[in-house]
This record gives structure tokens, C-alpha cells and sequence, in this order.
């Protein structure tokens, strides 16, 4: 029997640098968040100085203590056995790749059998839904101390099932003064996902776009991606076409989470494209969930769209929860200087298409 409400309660206390207990069957294992640790922390909850360091199998592929082949799998868990080197300050780099050029690391770690593999697989995957680094100092066995969840309660967390419309709103913009704003919340997140209908139904199939929320784009004009822009066409493209819904999904950085986009863009100021950015930091290369999106469009009584997309996945996504796409309609824009790259990179390693 899971918990939704026990995910909230263990990503509260990650952020806070308390610790978890994740729990699978038998398997216990004790975590604490690099990121979110200092060195009182980390003596309270290891006092004898022997918890290893658990980090994703992407990020222990670049410090060569996994394969290239488990690497394919960003999620797999990698143990790294602690060292009297291994302190906080060590870890932290271990940790966050944007440090690997100025922080050389001073080694040899090793590897050792991941004990609790379910467990220290969940550990990553709440890290990332928390919006940490996926790092953490990890012991074994349960502890009074700390907040006990389970995989299981952080799959419910993600059921989008759940979700609900919580209220609606007339909504004037720019691109059409005929536009009504709905809110979407769950029981679990935080925050609200966003529905703009523009225009009203009018027994054609409407135009979709998922966009995927982007604070350096949408808010500031970031010129590094192109997400801004394609925003604010899509709104007159859905205006222009009689009706349709722009689905305003909270999952910055393909689902990483603001600061760790942040992240990767310094990795990307580094050399790295958005893709390998992601990798290094231990995430997979697009972790949002599309069955978010196709919750929304069922609520809004919709199941058959005309989707506004270049994104394969996106396609895939909707369909595989229910929704059928009718037609995939292309949606570029313009490269400048600061963004060609990356939308290369789109073109020729995710798959995005005209």
C-alpha cells in the first residue's frame, strides 16, 4: 500500500539536508543529500565517517568507474566506497560535474556492489523529482531519525491520475482576447500546471501545444534556447486557427528542475550540448512525463488533438496515455547565434523533426 503524501514529506526533508529511509521489501537504506549537507549534518548522520556515496551510473561513467554500457541507463544506482578522502568537500564534487575543471579530485575511488539496488534506484529518481543533484551519503538500515518511503510511494507522488482542476478564470492576452485560463493541481506537487483555451470549441479537433514551463525563456528572453519564441507563436498559431489549448506543464529543464538547468547550462558553457549537459549531471536526456499533459486534456473533456509539435516523444507520450493524435502539426522557428547549436542538437540527437 503506498503513501502519495510520504514523497512530499521525504523531498521537504531532502531540501532541508535531514535524512530519508527508503525502504524496498526487506532492503533499508539511510540517505542524506550532498547537496543539501554540511558538515554537521553529515557527522549526525554518520558519525563514524563510513557511509559511501551513491551517485547515478551516467555520472560514474565520466569519473570511469562505470561502463559506458550501464551509463545507458542513467538511473542505475553506482556505490562509491568511502575513503578517509572522502570528505563533504570531496563529495560535492564528486557530485556536481560543473566543478570536475576546477576541482581535480584527488582519488582512487571505487565502486562496490550497490547493496539495496530498488531503494538506491527510487533515491535517484526522488532526487530528481526534488530537484537535487541525484548524490547522497548513503548508510544502511532504517533510523529513527529520518523520513521512511518507499519506490511505491514515490510512484503514487507521480500518478497524475490524481490531478484536478482547481479553478478558472476569463484570461485576455495578446495573441486573443477570447482566452480562458484554467489551474491544475494534485494532492502531492506544489505547483500548478496551466491550461489557456483560446477561443471556444467548435466541433473541429483542437491545436495543441505542450510547453514545458522555462523561466530563462519565458520570463527573461533567455537567447540560449528557443523556448520563448516558440510560446508566444503558438499562442497566435491556436488563435489563428479558430481554437485550441496551450498546456503550460511545470517541469523545467525537461524535468530536471530549474537549478539543475542551470547547471547544465554552465556545463554547456563548458563545451557540452544539452544533451551530454544532462548526462554528466546523472540525469536521463528528457525526464519529463507526458502523461501529466494528457490528464489536463481529458479533464478538459478533449482526447483527440491536432499536437503542435517537432518532438517525437511528445507524440508518443500523449498517445501512450490515451489521447489520440490526429495530426502532427510542425512548430519552428528561427535559430540566432546563441541558440543554433542547441537546436542542432535537438535535430540530431533527440530525434525532432519538421
Amino acid at each position: 500500500m503506498s503513501d502519495p503524501r510520504a514523497a512530499a514529506r521525504a523531498i521537504d526533508a531532502l531540501r532541508r539536508g535531514w535524512p530519508v529511509t527508503i525502504a524496498d521489501g526487506d532492503d533499508a537504506i539511510g540517505l542524506l543529500a550532498i547537496e543539501a549537507a554540511d558538515d554537521q549534518r553529515l557527522a549526525a548522520f554518520d558519525p563514524g565517517g563510513q557511509a559511501d556515496v551513491l551517485i547515478s551510473a551516467a555520472r560514474a561513467a565520466t569519473l570511469k568507474l562505470a561502463n559506458q554500457r550501464d551509463a545507458a541507463e542513467p538511473g542505475l544506482p553506482v556505490r562509491i566506497a568511502r575513503t578517509p578522502w572522502l570528505d563533504l568537500a570531496t563529495a560535492t564534487a564528486i557530485a556536481d560535474p560543473v566543478l570536475d575543471l576546477a576541482t581535480p579530485l584527488k582519488g582512487p575511488f571505487r565502486a562496490v556492489a550497490t547493496e539495496a539496488p530498488g531503494a538506491s534506484a527510487a533515491a535517484l529518481e526522488l532526487a530528481r523529482i526534488a530537484g537535487l543533484m541525484p548524490a547522497f551519503f548513503v548508510r544502511g538500515g532504517d533510523s529513527e531519525d529520518s523520513s521512511l518511503i518507499t519506490p511505491a510511494d514515490i510512484a503514487a507522488h507521480e500518478d497524475a491520475t490524481r490531478l484536478c482542476i482547481a479553478t478558472r478564470a476569463r484570461l485576455p492576452v495578446t495573441a486573443s482576447e477570447q482566452a480562458e485560463i484554467i489551474a491544475f493541481r494534485s494532492p502531492e506537487h506544489a505547483g500548478e500546471h496551466v491550461a489557456l483555451v483560446i477561443g471556444s470549441p467548435n466541433g473541429t479537433t483542437p491545436l495543441v501545444r505542450l510547453h514545458s514551463e522555462c523561466l530563462t525563456g519565458d520570463v527573461l528572453g533567455s537567447l540560449k534556447c528557443d523556448c520563448g519564441p516558440q510560446l508566444d507563436a503558438a499562442l497566435h498559431a491556436i488563435a489563428a486557427a479558430g481554437w485550441g489549448i496551450l498546456l503550460y506543464l511545470r517541469q523545467e529543464g525537461r524535468g530536471i528542475g530549474l537549478v539543475n538547468k542551470l547547471r547544465a547550462y554552465a556545463l554547456q558553457d563548458q563545451g557540452f550540448d544539452t544533451v551530454d549537459a544532462n548526462l554528466r549531471l546523472g540525469f536521463a536526456v528528457d525526464a519529463r512525463d507526458f502523461g501529466v499533459a494528457a490528464q489536463m486534456l481529458k479533464l478538459l473533456g478533449q482526447t483527440r488533438v491536432r499536437l503542435m509539435t517537432n518532438n517525437p516523444e511528445k507524440v508518443a507520450g500523449l498517445e501512450a496515455a490515451g489521447i489520440t493524435v490526429a495530426q502532427r502539426v510542425p512548430h519552428a522557428l528561427p535559430a540566432n547565434p546563441h541558440n543554433a547549436r542547441y537546436l542542432e542538437t535537438k535535430r540530431d540527437r533527440t530525434g525532432h523533426q519538421l
